[in-house]
């Protein structure tokens, strides 16, 4: 029998690379219409499958609540469990487009959207907020505007000591966010010692360790919008973020720009960041761990990367909040220690997996 021609093999693996991750995309955005309708079923109070449908139903299509469904079935399902849901995957997705950015931006597979020190900056503001009560009339929530207002303090700062050394390159970028890092944690540290209340420390602990137990309808299009806007930014710039993670001789010899490309990713992120860390505090391990589960499935173009990995760090973060409520019990445990418990493990395992490699290089 002669050989298979080399161009229709060719062509079949251009065409398994593209439909590939459509279908992983349709399965996960399934997946997570799914996973949202099981957030509001499993919780503290008992509630049926049946009885969340009903209350879908009545609030989506105008269908009238089945018999049986009280009033504080509907309330918890709709107005307490649902957008917490949705946040969950808003933030999810924004976290893991943030670490595939971040990653690309300082060309480190160990990079995680809080490196440059903006969740640390947030604290700082979240921190005031808690034990000091300022900002009590700022229009999206005191704790949201402060938090925001330090991570925005944060990429400000990082970005000046970056440029006083020479440029936003990847080795001052991470240098500054580390120190600055450092110093905003004990600057939050320091204002728990000092406050007024000992008690609020168990607050600043959990907010530090996330939470989106606080979600509501009206808090939900700030951070829907800033992540749509800047997962729009990203895809654009896609083809550019391919050079970029090669290599800034190899970026620059396709004729980009690398410090104002740099500049830019630098800026989308942080402005990414700092919105879900102002509406959710800082929950680890998502922005590191989702990227890399990403180009193991479909490999490093951005062009695929990022939509997918937005919809696998939404679909995760979802169960990982609807987990923190069943196994917390009355007592709700914070996002970040459970992703830290499962995220730990799952990159290790990435680790161990011989044939995944990041930016071409084992």
């Amino acid at each position: 029998m002669p050989p298979e021609p080399v161009q229709p093999a060719r062509q079949r693996a251009g065409s398994r690379r593209v439909l590939m991750p459509v279908l992983y995309a349709i399965a996960t955005a399934a997946a997570i219409v799914v996973s949202i309708a099981a957030a509001m079923v499993f919780g503290s109070a008992d509630i049926t499958w049946s009885t969340t449908m009903s209350v879908i139903g009545h609030h989506l299509f105008g269908a009238d609540l089945a018999p049986g469904v009280a009033q504080s079935s509907d309330t918890i399902i709709w107005q307490l469990r649902a957008p917490r849901g949705v946040l969950a995957a808003i933030v999810g997705a924004g976290l893991a487009v943030s670490g595939v950015a971040m990653q690309t931006l300082v060309r480190n597979p160990l990079a995680d959207p809080y490196l440059l020190g903006i969740s640390a900056g947030a604290g700082v503001g979240a921190t005031a907020v808690i034990l000091f009560g300022i900002f009590g009339d700022a229009p999206i929530g005191a704790l949201t505007f402060g938090a925001l207002l330090g991570a925005v303090a944060a990429t400000i700062a990082v970005g000046a000591i970056a440029r006083a050394g020479g440029g936003l390159t990847p080795l001052r970028l991470v240098l500054s966010g580390v120190v600055l890092s450092a110093a905003f944690s004990a600057l939050s540290s320091f204002m728990v010692f000092a406050g007024p209340d000992p008690r609020a420390a168990q607050s600043v602990m959990f907010w530090m360790l996330g939470s989106v137990a606080g979600a509501t309808w009206s808090k939900m299009a700030f951070p829907l919008i800033v992540l749509l806007i800047m997962l729009a930014f990203f895809m654009v710039k896609a083809r550019h973020l391919d050079a970029l993670a090669t290599g800034d001789s190899t970026a620059a010899a396709v004729g980009i720009n690398v410090s104002a490309l740099r500049t830019q990713v630098f800026v989308a992120q942080a402005i990414l960041v700092g919105t879900l860390v102002a509406v959710s505090g800082g929950i680890g391990f998502v922005g590191l761990v989702i990227p890399h589960l990403t180009r193991m499935l479909i490999g490093a173009a951005h062009r695929a990367v990022l939509p997918l990995a937005a919809l696998f760090g939404g679909l995760f973060l979802v169960w990982v909040d609807i987990v923190a409520r069943v196994i917390g019990g009355s007592q709700e445990m914070p996002l970040g220690v459970v992703t830290g418990l499962v995220g730990a493990p799952l990159f290790l395992y990435l680790m161990t997996r011989g044939n995944y490699t990041y930016g071409g290089a084992e």
